[in-house]
């Protein structure tokens, strides 16, 4: 071969270099510089965002929805739904507060709470694994039943005068710096949901069947009883969120929870677990929980409503949908243009830029 033809033969690009342009691609890595900017701009907007107090406050605001999401990790990596967790939440929370009006011990009907959640979780996953019923159906329906059966335990009354030792669940405070006791439980579970996810062969065979259900059953893989167990999980955690607001709250009522089944799906989706299954990682939905925190706490700080929020957060969730396919696209043809990749890039700047219109539109109503 001459030098001529040395020179004009393309340089192969090594394994290792296409290897670190994925890592730097990862949706965890864009997740934490939206993070960043998020911070960074509602530092700007608001001075009392960086305040301890404020911070330490917010967070424990959306540690049930956090707790909801860890088991909701493997329900959709699974290539499956659960949109029954806040019923379950609701339902758990109002047979607690039902027991505790009949006068049982507080820790009685807490642990006959988590039971009842962890029995509605298993009635799902036993009507998805043995029946083989669509997950989306099914948790359609136990999402109106167990709601239902909330507003049939409580009815319009509430159940309140929790003890203080009960309240500290959601409201109680620890070290010097009044870090909240929920969001310590939520980062030991989050741990142990990550290494069960990351580092064991029962989160190996939770991948394998959200990438091919079939394939995994014919390698072995006991597709039918991990579904059990994985929705068995999503009803318990739905229970211990249950538990966490009341407290938080230092009351029940049977519409405790209602709509927080859609936060939970977009807090995961966001996180870069891929709805069709099979794919994602628990630190990226532990990150997308802390931008959505930090994003509705700024939003409150700018005495933003509710439903303004809402609409902040659905573009948000496209925009997390069209950058994993982004990015992962990116990674496949190693940086190079091409017409498919451009038409995804506009898609996403389009979306940024009604994100960042309607955010600041909003801003400015409210400050007129």
């Amino acid at each position: 071969m001459t030098a001529e033809t040395r020179a004009g033969t393309p340089r192969p690009v090594s394994p290792r270099s296409r290897s670190g342009f994925a890592f730097l691609l990862r949706w965890e890595w864009m997740l934490v510089l939206l993070i960043v900017l998020v911070t960074v701009g509602n530092t700007l907007l608001s001075p009392y965002f960086l305040q301890t107090a404020n911070l330490m406050r917010a967070s424990s605001d959306f540690m049930e929805l956090g707790l909801m999401m860890l088991a909701m990790v493997f329900v959709i990596i699974s290539n499956n739904i659960d949109l029954s967790v806040a019923s379950t939440l609701g339902m758990t929370a109002s047979f607690m507060g039902w027991l505790f009006n009949a006068g049982w011990n507080i820790w009685a009907a807490a642990g006959a709470a988590l039971l009842l959640g962890t029995a509605a979780g298993a009635f799902n996953g036993l009507l998805i694994s043995r029946l083989r019923l669509p997950s989306l159906v099914v948790t359609l329906g136990t999402f109106a039943f167990y709601r239902g059966l909330a507003y049939a335990l409580l009815g319009d009354e509430a159940a309140r005068g929790y003890p203080d030792a009960f309240n500290f669940l959601g409201q109680g405070r620890l070290f010097d710096f009044r870090l909240p006791f929920a969001v310590v439980l939520f980062a030991v579970l989050a741990l142990l949901f990550g290494l069960v996810l990351h580092k064991s062969i029962f989160g190996r065979q939770v991948y394998a069947i959200g990438n091919n259900e079939d394939a995994a059953r014919f390698a072995g893989v006991p597709a039918q009883r991990i579904k059990l167990l994985i929705f068995t999980a999503s009803g318990f955690m739905a229970a211990l969120a249950g538990l966490v607001l009341a407290a938080r709250f230092g009351s029940t009522r049977p519409d405790i929870g209602t709509g927080l089944e859609l936060d939970v799906i977009t807090a995961t989706v966001l996180g870069g677990i891929s709805i069709n299954g099979g794919r994602g990682t628990m630190p990226g939905a532990v990150l997308s929980l802390i931008l959505i925190g930090l994003l509705r706490y700024g939003m409150s700080l700018l005495n933003m409503q509710g439903q303004v929020q809402s609409v902040v957060i659905g573009l948000l969730l496209i925009v997390s949908i069209l950058l994993p396919n982004l990015t992962r696209a990116a990674a496949q043809h190693k940086g190079r243009l091409n017409a498919a990749l451009l038409w995804k890039v506009a898609a996403v700047v389009v979306v940024g830029a009604l994100f960042l219109a309607f955010f600041f539109w909003s801003r400015a109503l409210i400050a007129a």
